[in-house]
């Protein structure tokens, strides 16, 4: 199992940037997919979940309204839209999903919201 990120960076408050998530290894239809962040001296957190059929997607209230989470299973990518950045929002943004009782992480991307 393979996931690598891309699409993180520096950006003003209120930007916008788009995450990408491209999956390898395994059959990606059939999981559901979920992005984690974590700040600096905090525990990592749900961001938000997208069912194996992309019909069911969860968020975390920080972010409602203002992240929307996709996938497209024919290019084994998950994608998040952040919309409306805040520095709280500054994390290192990673790509998750549980196979065979198995916790998949990729890398990590770096997501920072400064002036």
């Amino acid at each position: 199992v393979q996931l690598v990120e891309s699409g993180g960076g520096l950006v003003q408050p209120g930007g916008s940037l788009r995450l990408s998530c491209v999956a390898s290894g395994f059959t990606f239809s059939v999981y559901a997919m979920s992005w984690y962040r974590q700040a600096p001296g905090k525990e990592r957190e749900l961001v938000a979940t997208i069912s194996s059929g992309g019909r069911s997607t969860n968020y975390a209230d920080s972010v409602k309204g203002r992240f929307t989470i996709s996938r497209d299973n024919a290019k084994k990518t998950v994608t998040l839209q952040m919309n409306s950045l805040k520095p709280e929002d500054t994390a290192v943004y990673y790509c998750y999903t549980r196979r065979q009782s198995v916790d998949n992480w990729g890398q990590g991307t770096q997501v920072t919201v400064s002036s």
